[in-house]
């Protein structure tokens, strides 16, 4: 770019003065519409306003590309507000210029040049200028879902989610569509690579590359949403984007902020919702981010014993700042926002909401009542919730939280956190523990199976089957399952109806649903080629029918947090190990006929021993017809095929304590599903 040699003392406006009270206030939470760089003319010139929040600098200036980074040509001016805010409006700076603040610190000998922290986009790692963008002009065509999203996002809908890690999902050979990434060649030259453990260069799909490949996919296998691992900017690629140094920027390995837009558009076109990770809960301490912003603690808490994370050697946000908070909630806000997310999965809030978390006697600080809560975070949780669901209350924001703090998913007025939902990690753990056993064994164990009904209904939990499952030697869903290769797959099937027939909404990471042998690694992609054999195919069509029945069967998602949508019907037989229940949706209306009412009502089997049962009796609430609508041992699926086809027709016999009963055909390590319709 042509060097540009003065910058002009425009009369700036751009904070107005309740802009200004707001954010003294800790109130605005929109700051990403004010802070950073944006392209405006003033007084009949064009070029970029700047600006960053750094109240102890000494001085601030403006270096970059067009100034051949020199931090006496373009100093900026400290408000006189008392808001620590610095401004000023460089003449003929416009899109792709490359930036950064050249910080000096009035305390101390601090001098640094710092990426922007409101940034929409930068360059691709490892260089780490921040890049004058607007993400403004993206024509947007999900209008049919922003309307309806509201019915899509509802708690009494289903909700299976597809989470992936864009940069390992697929190659750009394996994406059908490859349409080209936009990108300025000049900035970005290393868009869509990064180095690989071998020291070559992995070239990855772009955002525009996946779109219509995601899009398709994840239609096919009946999920309803996805959701993606970090997709704001983050230096380390082997973090997977969970520490993130662009709050505001998506990242640039796939594109450009308008190619991210475009994916979450086409997703929404095919009836797709998208939920993106969201970390608030640490940053990382690379020079030229967030870490010792203006030579002080500015965004992390001063002392280590509550800033400093042991864990992912990162540092801790000062909750108790009032402009920190501003910062994530307008974070999450934009994203919601400018994006078009439909919900965000917070991380890592167990680590918030506790002092002492993962550190020994001595190594943090009680609160001012001497317990281990971190007061300031708890209120910063709430403050968010209450601020996302007031501006946008057809999304879903998710708690991953793996506690027994109470109300987790209960309103703020109502002395609860807010959350939408909570990932349910004791069902996870639980049920990951009992599958990993010898089947054998399995009665042995069943109540650590059993305890996770218990609390299935002290929050609105959904189940996951994550990423964190899958990687460091904890080795992929199928390696998990003990036995030879045919027990294995048998038990994968097992687990799968187990999981959509429990109460809560469902997750599966990528791989999971193909049954992937490897363990996930960021830096190869999925083993697509594993999908050429019948028995991974089988676990594909078992999870796209599960998702299938799951999305058709209203008991299987309508009152999904209610302990009156369950029922145990045996769950005492510890010598067969086989354990029975009912969901149902209680008595609603009939879309078909208004006037009519119907009771949908399944009842679930599952048979933990790797015995066959036949003419097995289960008592059910209703004579007549009863269908089996899913078997997890169905030849489709790989399975042998012991099925119950035709009429299943309940006789007039007690049984289970029920006046009806209906005799069926168990086959070995299996889930069954029957279903019955009540018209009234």
């Amino acid at each position: 770019m042509k060097m540009i040699k003065s910058a002009s003392n425009y009369f700036l406006n751009h904070f107005s003065n309740n802009d200004i009270s707001l954010f003294k206030e800790g109130r605005h939470f929109k700051l990403y519409e004010k802070f950073g760089s944006r392209m405006k003319t003033i007084h009949g010139v064009r070029g970029t306003y700047f600006s960053v929040w750094a109240p102890a600098a000494k001085n601030v200036s403006v270096v970059g590309d067009f100034n051949d980074w020199n931090p006496h040509t373009f100093p900026m001016n400290v408000r006189r507000d008392n808001s620590g805010i610095w401004e000023v409006f460089i003449p003929g700076v416009g899109d792709g210029a490359l930036y950064k603040f050249h910080i000096t610190a009035s305390r101390s000998k601090f001098s640094v040049d710092k990426s922007d922290p409101f940034a929409y986009f930068s360059e691709v790692s490892p260089d780490t200028s921040s890049i004058v963008h607007s993400i403004d002009g993206y024509c947007w065509n999900d209008e049919e879902w922003m309307k309806n999203r509201h019915l899509k996002n509802s708690l009494d809908n289903p909700i299976s989610i597809y989470e992936l890690h864009l940069g390992s999902w697929k190659s750009p050979s394996d994406c059908n569509s490859i349409v080209p990434v936009e990108f300025h060649a000049s900035k970005m030259s290393g868009v869509s690579s990064v180095s690989g453990v071998s020291g070559t260069l992995k070239r990855f799909a772009g955002y525009r590359e996946i779109a219509p490949c995601l899009a398709e996919y994840t239609k096919r296998m009946g999920f309803t949403h996805v959701e993606l691992m970090p997709v704001m900017e983050h230096p380390f690629y082997g973090s997977w984007g969970y520490q993130i140094t662009g709050y505001f920027a998506s990242t640039s390995r796939y594109g450009t902020p308008q190619d991210l837009m475009y994916l979450i558009d086409l997703l929404h076109q095919n009836d797709i919702g998208v939920i993106l990770d969201w970390v608030p809960s640490h940053f990382p301490s690379d020079a030229h981010g967030l870490a010792n912003f203006d030579g002080t603690c500015l965004y992390e808490y001063e002392d280590p014993k509550k800033g400093f994370h042991p864990d992912w050697k990162s540092l801790i946000f000062n909750y108790g700042r009032t402009e920190v908070k501003e910062f994530l909630i307008s974070s999450a806000m934009f994203w919601l926002d400018k994006y078009h997310a439909d919900g965000l999965r917070v991380d890592g809030v167990s680590s918030m909401l506790y002092l002492d978390f993962s550190r020994k006697k001595g190594e943090w600080v009680p609160n001012k009542y001497g317990g281990r809560e971190n007061l300031e975070a708890v209120d910063f949780i709430k403050d968010l919730n209450e601020a996302l669901y007031g501006s946008f209350p057809d999304v879903q924001i998710i708690a991953e939280e793996a506690t027994a703090w109470p109300s987790v998913t209960k309103p703020k007025y109502a002395g609860g956190l807010g959350f939408g939902m909570k990932w349910n990690m004791g069902w996870m753990h639980d049920t990951l523990e009992y599958f990993s056993k010898d089947p054998t064994y399995w009665k042995l164990h069943k109540n650590g199976l059993i305890f996770a009904f218990f609390y299935a209904f002290f929050e609105n939990f959904l189940l996951p089957l994550s990423h964190d499952e899958v990687v460091y030697g904890k080795r992929s869903l199928l390696e998990k399952m003990p036995g030879d290769i045919r027990q294995q797959f048998t038990n994968l099937r097992l687990l799968l109806g187990y999981m959509y027939s429990f109460p809560g909404k469902k997750l599966l990471f990528m791989g999971n649903e193909f049954a992937q042998r490897k363990e996930w690694d960021h830096e190869s992609f999925l083993d697509w080629s594993e999908t050429k054999y019948e028995s991974h195919c089988g676990i594909q069509r078992i999870v796209a029918d599960l998702n299938k029945i799951y999305f058709n069967e209203t008991a299987l998602y309508k009152n999904d947090f209610k302990p009156e949508n369950f029922e145990w019907i045996d769950s005492s037989d510890a010598r067969k190990n086989i354990i029975i229940f009912l969901r149902k949706t209680g008595i609603g209306g009939n879309t078909e006929s208004p006037d009519r009412k119907i009771e949908n009502i399944i009842v679930i089997v599952h048979n933990f021993t790797p015995t066959i049962r036949y003419k097995y009796e289960i008592g059910v609430p209703y004579d007549g017809e009863w269908v089996e609508i899913f078997n997890s041992d169905s030849v489709a699926y790989g399975g042998s095929d012991y099925r119950n086809s035709g009429k299943i027709i309940a006789s007039k016999k007690s049984t289970h304590g029920r006046p009806f009963t209906i005799s069926v055909t168990l086959p070995p390590l299996s889930a069954l599903y029957f279903k019955k319709d009540i018209i009234y």
